[in-house]
């Protein structure tokens, strides 16, 4: 990869956050301290009990985990966080070997698996196709959105959508588009 290529890949990572779970400090550190050259947050967690929470409150964009970890291994971590985020990118980074753990992972549908001691090379390598899926992933986001009304509102755009015989997406950009004219 060029110089040019990386420094787009930084611009493009610069713009997620990321989580690093990794029981040994001197692991940890390190792979917070490298990710910290890529990612504009990088919060770190030393076991699952603790990465679930710390989850759940900064929702990173990109989750690296180790399959063995105390409180609650990367497995059960993985399929919990895919439980509350089925689009979660999560890649397991692990010293195991063991076929049945990394078949179980794959089944849960964490984005990769890296094997320890990790190579730069592969970090970067992914880091790039990382990127290039969470920008299709927002390109499909941009062409059509959802938003859920409480029922007393959707019923009023609903009736104005029918009233006027346009779409209620219609409706509902219109009044966006009045709310930040007036602001």
């Amino acid at each position: 990869m060029s110089t040019n290529d990386l420094v787009r890949l930084t611009e493009q990572t610069k713009k997620l956050t990321a989580m690093t779970v990794e029981d040994k400090a001197v692991a940890n550190e390190l792979l917070s301290s490298t990710f910290k050259n890529y990612f504009s947050e990088v919060t770190s967690a030393f076991d699952g009990k603790e990465a679930l929470k710390l989850y759940e409150k900064k929702m990173p964009d990109i989750v690296f985990v180790d399959i063995i970890i105390p409180e609650m291994d990367g497995i059960e971590l993985s399929r919990r966080i895919k439980a509350i985020n089925p689009n979660q990118i999560i890649i397991v980074i692990s010293a195991s070997n063991d076929i049945q753990k990394v078949s179980e992972v794959i089944k849960i549908g964490v984005n990769s698996f890296i094997q320890k001691p990790i190579d730069t090379k592969k970090i970067i390598e992914l880091l790039d196709s990382i990127t290039t899926l969470i920008n299709k992933k927002k390109k499909i986001e941009t062409k059509t959105f959802s938003i859920s009304l409480p029922l007393d509102l959707y019923e009023l755009v609903n009736d104005n959508a029918k009233a006027e015989s346009i779409s209620k997406n219609a409706v509902i950009i219109r009044a966006l588009r009045e709310f930040y004219s007036e602001s």
